[in-house]
């Protein structure tokens, strides 16, 4: 329990606005010693990878620190709900083409030294629940702006922000309030399976010496967070309450 909390610290810490480089891949960095001391295993079986990613992100889901309308408000003051919308969907692409570079750096380490290409899936699949968990925080505080109910913390507003994110939709209220190991063993578990499978399969895709890659891992991070964005804030402008 001690250390699945924390894992939650560490990537609850990673979805910070305005990480500096340093700081963002000495997290990163301890967040694969984490996932190592966790017995992560067998992360070159796509099936083993996607069960310990979708397990993970459960876990780290009640972590992700979501702002409240007025606290946003006092973080960026002077905007209006568009003007902070945006605000808060470029920081999100930004943090997340960063987690990309990030990688890079600590993989540039990993590959010099033992056991090399052992140590590149654990990076991967860490790098993934962190963009997963920094997009998890950009849908619940768009649901803050547009003004669409959410709950208002632990194991029920992260299966809605689970939820929210594997359809690319606003969250439904009408959702019973159940756990997240609960939900996420029904058909909502196949969709976030799904949805995960295609972000850790376009990160392995950059894997090459020294991640040579880290710089499109970083610009496609950045456009799927942007895509996501765009579907979802869709979707909140026509649920927002008329007022």
């Amino acid at each position: 329990m001690a250390a699945r909390e924390e894992l939650g610290e560490t990537v609850a810490a990673l979805t910070a606005d305005d990480l500096a480089p340093a700081r963002r891949r000495q997290l990163l960095t301890r967040l694969v010693g984490q996932a190592r001391a966790r017995g992560v295993a067998d992360l070159f079986k796509p099936k083993a990878a996607l069960r310990w990613i979708t397990d993970t992100v459960a876990d780290v889901a009640p972590h992700v620190p979501v702002r409240d309308l007025a606290t946003l408000r006092q973080h960026f003051p002077g905007l209006d709900d568009e003007e902070l919308a945006e605000r808060l969907i470029r920081n999100a692409a930004r943090a997340t083409a960063g987690v990309g570079a990030a990688g890079g750096g600590v993989a540039a380490v990993e590959w010099v030294a033992t056991p090399t290409l052992l140590s590149a899936p654990v990076l991967l699949a860490a790098e993934t629940v962190v963009v997963v968990a920094i997009e998890l925080k950009l849908i619940g505080e768009l649901h803050e702006i547009y003004r669409v109910p959410i709950p208002a913390a632990g194991a029920q507003r992260a299966v809605a922000l689970v939820q929210s994110w594997a359809g690319q939709r606003g969250i439904n209220p009408m959702t019973p309030g159940v756990g997240v190991s609960a939900v996420l063993g029904t058909a909502a578990r196949k969709e976030l399976r799904d949805s995960l499978l295609k972000r850790f399969g376009r990160n392995l895709t950059t894997l090459g010496p020294f991640l040579t890659g880290a710089a499109v891992a970083g610009y496609l991070n950045r456009r799927s967070t942007l895509a996501l964005a765009g579907q979802l804030r869709g979707d909140l402008r026509r649920r927002r309450p008329k007022r």
